[in-house]
């Protein structure tokens, strides 16, 4: 039996609950993938799979050996790679993965300069507000909003994630200009919609968390276009300062002073960060797009 490869079958099959698709994966028939994988439980002499014909989960002693084969797997892949890229010219595909709003507005404008000084990089880049895991979503860096990550990975806080309340002249000027953080709910709210809904406008009064969310008037994960509505006079934005900060510039849009103030969380410190694998950080591509980013975006917001 070759063991590496029923490994790898193993894992991949775990982390996509299903046979069909892992062996869509290796380009192999699904029955070829099930008869490796039982020939290594056999070899064991433990069942590491229950399988149902809907639905493939782990035993329980096959979860302790996941989590260790995974491990193994992803150190051979880091060795691996090392191996093919000793050398000094950071060269490869760098699959980078970030949330829409900081991608569009600060990533890739950042990327066209990154790939004049490394050439020979080639990137791969997807933005999405959904959450990716490193090493299995073929993700060498991420970038995302809120707090830093509990998983084994290192965080580089690149700059404040702080949300800030805004709206355009016209709409203050129809409606009023709020300062209270209760007079909210007589107003039209503008809500960005992350993964778990809509954000919230939350603030603390008399050691008590209230939600003082206005009228919802639109909710979208585009950010663009919520701004663009703002700026139309539709309501009550918030997002992230730096995300605000060219329209606030410009005029189009104007910060609101609200006491008490208000935020999307009880939790602070938010921020954007850098996600990567310790270990991957000696690979020249991976450890050019690290120093870079962090030099230019820390440098500038």
């Amino acid at each position: 039996m070759d063991q590496l490869r029923a490994l790898k079958y193993f894992v991949k099959v775990v982390e996509n609950g299903s046979f069909s698709k892992a062996a869509e994966l290796f380009s192999v028939p699904p029955s070829s993938l099930s008869r490796r994988i039982a020939d290594l439980e056999q070899s064991l002499g433990a069942t590491l799979l229950k399988r149902t014909t809907r639905s493939v989960s782990l035993t329980e002693i096959g979860q302790t050996y996941y989590q260790q084969v995974s491990e193994v797997l992803s150190l051979l892949a880091y060795s691996d790679e090392t191996v093919k890229n000793y050398q000094s010219t950071p060269m490869g595909v760098l699959n980078i993965s970030s949330m829409v709003g900081f991608g569009e507005r600060i990533l890739l404008p950042l990327l066209d300069e990154f790939s004049e000084l490394y050439p020979k990089i080639t990137l791969n880049v997807s933005l999405s507000d959904d959450l990716s895991t490193l090493g299995r979503d073929q993700v060498d860096l991420a970038i995302r909003g809120g707090y830093a990550p509990d998983e084994r990975v290192i965080a580089i806080k690149l700059m404040e994630n702080n949300f800030i309340a805004v709206a355009a002249p016209r709409y203050l000027e129809k409606f009023g200009v709020p300062v209270n953080a209760l007079a909210l709910k007589q107003h039209k709210g503008l809500y960005f919609k992350t993964p778990n809904g809509p954000t919230p406008w939350l603030c603390e009064i008399d050691n008590q968390w209230q939600d003082v969310s206005a009228e919802q008037v639109l909710i979208s994960n585009n950010g663009k276009w919520l701004v663009n509505k703002a700026i139309e006079g539709l309501g009550i934005l918030m997002m992230p300062r730096w995300a605000l900060k060219p329209y606030i510039a410009s005029g189009e849009l104007t910060e609101l002073t609200i006491k008490p103030s208000i935020d999307i969380t009880q939790q602070a410190n938010l921020g954007v960060f850098l996600l990567y694998q310790k270990q991957r950080y000696q690979i020249p591509k991976i450890k050019a797009a690290v120093d870079f980013l962090v030099e230019r975006v820390s440098g500038v917001y």
